[in-house]
């Protein structure tokens, strides 16, 4: 032994030693030491430090280095083939000896050993008995305990229950979530197999992140609690790349920690772009390379979605909705184009960890030091083939406790949903000029418009859609798409003639596309699309024992009665102001005392001491041609919102707040608004448009998590008014606040400072949920108190 170690390193020396310590061991076991070596290999697989392939390659060439040091001059024709699988069986335990020695303590050893010497027991003592550690154990050895267990006779299975129970705890922390919350629900509901099957799923390490963990859990619980609807019910077909996967891009990219949190939000902000091209650029490891190309051979010319779940995702009170990526792969190229297109969403993804409104949106729920990965939801998209497109019927969001009502007959925790046809992207974001259906589940058919010209006014007209062959995600009209030959069309098309909308209660030919208008009605009156909706909301939140937020798909088979096929895509706790109580609103205030009155779609609650209001002029807004200065006062408003952090005010302003179209409203992002405490929207008609209720969307989230109340106010309608001539003579404090803003945004927008205008009074925001009253006050208010 001696010569072999003359020249190393102390550190050498004892590894050494440390592997002739595990061939002593294993000689004292000359029938099991084979099955041992096997299990230390799988433990050397499981944890990374070497693959199968590249073993079984060095054992090769290690055998054939010994046949020339024992005078084989020709390693393929002069030994037997069972002399050769010999010196190939003698080498692998070397090396298998080799590899656990340098990498493994030897605890895993004797636990390994006491493994195998368990299956050596009598049965008895083998179904009781747990001989190892599970939080130290491989993966691959408590899946197998696990399955052992589950198998066993109820009274046997209730005799070890208390470590079938442990079992599951270790796998759902290591591979899902290790949030207490979600542990409690998931450990009585998951099995071996179940996790098993996410298990085989799973590429790379580490767990699967929120987005994923929530759409598993609810399945189980609807399967187990709700199984009369659970047939109806199904998840897309699903893989999940680990969230340690995240960390290995960063290394074999020399990415490093990009430490961004800590920064500024002007740095973050500027520094974003070269974090996302670099990011476009970077490679993946090999085995994961790998993987990723054979999972689209397996799913062929599938459509397929990249999902951001990060292990911050869809908690209680923080649901990042929105704030991460997600892409959308048509998969319609080439393996090659595909495998590139694949890939190069997943690195988006992950540079959406640097997003500025992601970082801003973790500073301001106190998640900032926490060290966030990423995971990713790999998906199959929902849908069905329709001439060259392929898209889900319906897609939506729906909430278990209703954000708004619109009437005294509904019932907000009977649930709410924001419907769509084609893809959900519609639904949960705030577009141009299209809007989805809003339901209150109580009363599905009772809307918030009164006419067919409004139902028409405020109707989905454009499609998310991918076109399989232009190998594209797009938006089309829906007149573009549809026609009579679409089987579902009854079920979500009304015929618009004039002044009245009939349901289509037949298909002819003679059926214009342009004269359809996507209402629902047929849906809501005559399939059991409410009533399953409700049922899957209400089991749901009753055991997450909190309200819950849904998103989903629905497929409409081509049959004579309508089979609901629902798809469950996500769900999370819901982000409620489930709490909040209506407020009374004053009846006898002078008009000269009242900012504005909104009379629709009104949440409950209040708003205090408000000190400064941030008003965008409605008409000077509409006259900015250049987009450029459009974008420039969503910055402004950025800007205000640190400038003003600590004191209370509120925004006012044209349109749609938050839409990606620059014409409809100004364009901010939660990172812009998060200190505000009321967003105000003014739906005074400029260039022909009117704001959509944001209720539902991500954005809206936004709102409700950081206490924003939102209003829509229409100046023009009987019902709403505005106090104009207070905005118009109010002084202008821009210039105080930000000096170097003032000179080019001071004619599109105002800083009002209340007491100043009001001799010491503040703005009071009283909302009952049926009317939203802002009015000017006093320090001291009977009847209204602080929320």
């Amino acid at each position: 032994m001696l010569p072999d170690i003359l020249g190393r390193t102390s550190e050498d020396i004892q590894h050494h030693f440390k592997v002739y310590g595990i061939q002593m061991e294993l000689a004292q076991y000359p029938i099991l030491r084979r099955q041992i070596r096997a299990k230390m290999r799988q433990e050397l697989f499981s944890k990374g430090i070497i693959t199968v392939k590249a073993l079984e390659a060095e054992v090769k060439e290690k055998a054939i280095l010994s046949q020339q040091r024992e005078g084989v001059s020709d390693p393929f024709t002069e030994e037997p083939e069972s002399t050769w699988q010999e010196r190939l069986d003698y080498v692998r335990e070397q090396l298998t000896d080799f590899y656990f020695a340098y990498n493994v303590p030897h605890d895993r050893l004797e636990e390994i050993i006491q493994s195998v010497l368990a299956g050596r027991m009598t049965e008895r003592n083998r179904e009781l008995e747990l001989t190892f550690n599970p939080e130290l154990a491989p993966w691959y050895l408590l899946f197998a305990k696990g399955e052992e267990y589950e198998s066993l006779p109820p009274k046997k299975r209730d005799r070890v229950q208390h470590h079938l129970q442990e079992i599951l705890v270790v796998l759902i922390k290591g591979m899902i979530s290790d949030r207490l919350e979600f542990v409690g629900v998931a450990k009585k509901l998951f099995t071996i197999c179940d996790l098993k099957d996410i298990w085989q799923r799973r590429i790379g390490r580490g767990k699967i992140g929120g987005k994923a963990a929530g759409m598993l859990l609810a399945r189980k619980i609807l399967q187990t609690h709700a199984p009369e609807i659970a047939q109806q019910i199904v998840i897309p077909n699903s893989y999940f790349i680990g969230a340690d996967v995240f960390y290995d891009f960063l290394s074999i990219n020399s990415f490093g920690l990009i430490n961004q949190k800590y920064k500024t939000q002007d740095q973050i902000r500027a520094e974003y772009p070269k974090i996302l091209a670099a990011y476009e650029s970077g490679r993946f490891p090999e085995e994961i390379a790998d993987r990723l190309r054979e999972i689209l051979r397996q799913m062929g010319k599938k459509p397929l979605i990249i999902r951001s779940s990060s292990l911050l995702e869809d908690n209680l009170g923080t649901s990042f909705a929105g704030k991460y990526a997600s892409y959308f792969c048509p998969n319609q190229g080439t393996l090659k184009e595909n495998l590139a297109e694949l890939m190069l969403a997943i690195r988006r993804v992950y540079a959406s960890v640097y997003n500025p409104d992601a970082l801003f949106y973790r500073q301001r729920m106190g998640l900032i030091d926490y060290d966030e990965r990423m995971a990713i939801l790999l998906q199959e998209v929902q849908g069905q083939s329709y001439h060259q497109y392929y898209f889900p019927t319906l897609a939506g969001v729906a909430f278990s406790y209703s954000p708004v009502v619109w009437s005294q007959r509904l019932r907000r925790e009977e649930g709410f949903v924001r419907l769509v046809m084609g893809m959900g992207t519609r639904a949960v974001e705030r577009v141009g000029e299209d809007y989805p259906r809003l339901i209150t589940l109580s009363h599905p058919t009772l809307r918030p418009e009164a006419t067919a010209a409004a139902i028409k006014r405020y109707s989905q007209r454009l499609i998310d859609l991918i076109d399989m062959e232009k190998n594209q995600f797009i938006t089309l009209p829906a007149f573009q798409v549809l026609n009579s030959d679409y089987p579902p069309l009854k079920w979500i098309a009304s015929k618009s003639d004039d002044d009245t909308l009939t349901p289509l209660s037949f298909l002819g030919y003679d059926l214009s596309p342009e004269h359809l208008v996507l209402t629902f009605d047929n849906l809501l009156r005559s399939t059991n699309f409410a009533p399953l909706m409700k049922n899957v909301l209400s089991t749901l939140s009753r055991h997450y024992q909190s309200p819950v937020d849904v998103e989903f798909a629905v497929t409409i088979p081509d049959t004579p009665r309508p089979q609901i096929v629902f798809h469950l895509l996500q769900c999370r706790p819901q982000s409620s102001t489930r709490g909040e109580v209506g407020q009374r609103v004053p009846t006898d205030l002078p008009e000269a005392d009242q900012l504005f009155l909104a009379t629709r779609l009104v949440p409950q609650g209040q708003v205090k001491q408000v000190e400064y209001i941030v008003y965008v002029d409605p008409v000077a807004y509409s006259q900015i041609a250049d987009e450029a200065a459009r974008r420039e006062i969503g910055r402004v408003i950025g800007r205000l919102n640190k400038a003003l952090e600590g004191r209370n005010f509120i925004l006012m302003g044209p349109g749609r707040w938050g839409s990606s179209n620059i014409h409809l409203g100004v364009q901010v992002s939660y990172a812009d608004i998060y200190n505000a405490r009321a967003l105000v929207e003014l739906a005074i008609r400029q260039a022909e448009f009117t704001p959509e209720p944001s209720y539902g969307t991500h954005f809206f989230q936004d709102l409700v998590e950081a206490h924003i109340y939102p209003l829509a106010i229409y100046p023009e309608e009987p019902d709403d008014s505005l106090n104009q001539a207070f905005l118009a003579q109010a002084k202008n404090h821009l210039r105080e606040l930000l000096p170097g803003d003032a000179r080019s945004n001071s004619k599109y927008m105002k800083i009002i400072h209340v007491p100043s205008e009001r001799q010491g009074q503040h703005l009071e925001i009283a909302m009952d949920g049926k009317k939203a009253l802002a009015y000017f006050a006093g320090q001291e208010q009977p009847g209204i108190t602080d929320r």
